[in-house]
C-alpha cells in the first residue's frame, strides 16, 4: 500500500433545512405552555424530554442568530436531565437562563409569538425559582 495516498473519506451528508410552518410553531409553544402549566414534569417523564427533543429540532432548523443561545441552553437542558448525578440548582440555573434568553427573543418576535414566548418565558423561570427551593 502507498503510504502517500489518502485516505477515504466518507461523503457528507447534505444538512437540508427542515422547514416549519407557523402552524408547527404556534402547536409546539401552546404543547410547552400547557406542559409546564400543570407544573414541572416527574424527572421519570418521558413528556418533558420530549418537548426538548422537539424544540431541539426547531431550533436547529431555524437560522435565526438570536436563536443560537437558546439552542445551545435547550440541548444542555436535555442533557442535564438526562444525566443521573443532576442536582436540582444546575437544572433551575439553565431554567432561569432559557427562560431569560425566551424574554429575548419574545422582544423581537414578529407573527404574534411576542405574547407566548413572554409567557413561556415568565413559566420557565417560575420552574427555575421552584427547583432552587
Amino acid at each position: 500500500m502507498d503510504s502517500t495516498a489518502s485516505t477515504p473519506q466518507p461523503t457528507p451528508t447534505p444538512i437540508v433545512p427542515l422547514h416549519i410552518s407557523d402552524e408547527q410553531s404556534s402547536a409546539l409553544l401552546t404543547d410547552t405552555l400547557g406542559l409546564l402549566e400543570h407544573g414541572l414534569p416527574d424527572a421519570n417523564d418521558a413528556a418533558g424530554l420530549h418537548e426538548l427533543e422537539r424544540w431541539e429540532v426547531v431550533l436547529e432548523s431555524v437560522e435565526r442568530p438570536g436563536l443560537a443561545k437558546v439552542a445551545q441552553e435547550v440541548k444542555l437542558l436535555r442533557q442535564l436531565l438526562e444525566a443521573p448525578d443532576t442536582k436540582a440548582h444546575e437544572v433551575a440555573e439553565i431554567l432561569a437562563s432559557l427562560g431569560a434568553e425566551t424574554a429575548k427573543v419574545g422582544e423581537e418576535a414578529a407573527n404574534g409569538y411576542s405574547d407566548a414566548l413572554h409567557n413561556l418565558s415568565r413559566q420557565l423561570i417560575k420552574a427555575g425559582n421552584l427547583l432552587s427551593r
